[in-house]
């Protein structure tokens, strides 16, 4: 079993958001995400479900075309596939829950990293 809390796990990171592994399985990976003002999980098309949970902040959460402004205990599931990415208000840090299962490769975080050094919450916009 594992167990912890946000309090317990909280650890803000200047430079992009963080997430903190709580769990991870061949099945599923689980995180803590905290997010300062603005930053985001660039805009990515893994093969797992993310189900996203908000239990601080507000932000939006991008999936497929539509984009979802998000609050304190909204829940949010993006099916495998599909293009998301979630970002911080530019006035609130945020603080997410996220469940992806199956985790993601190391490969299909390609976007990720590249939206990161990019400072890009869409990569693939001009």
């Amino acid at each position: 079993m594992t167990a912890t809390n946000f309090d317990a796990e909280r650890a803000y990171d200047d430079r992009k958001f963080n997430a903190v592994e709580v769990f991870k399985s061949e099945r599923m990976k689980v995180v803590c995400g905290y997010f300062e003002p603005g930053q985001f999980i660039p805009v990515h098309a893994p093969s797992s479900d993310v189900a996203i949970h908000v239990h601080s902040g507000t932000g939006l959460v991008r999936g497929g075309d539509d984009e979802h402004a998000i609050e304190p205990g909204d829940v949010v599931v993006v099916e495998a596939g599909t293009d998301r990415g979630i970002k911080a208000d530019e006035d609130s840090r945020l603080e997410a829950f996220l469940v992806t299962a199956p985790p993601p490769t190391d490969a299909e975080h390609d976007p990720v990293r590249e939206g990161i050094k990019r400072e890009k919450f869409d990569p693939r916009s001009a």
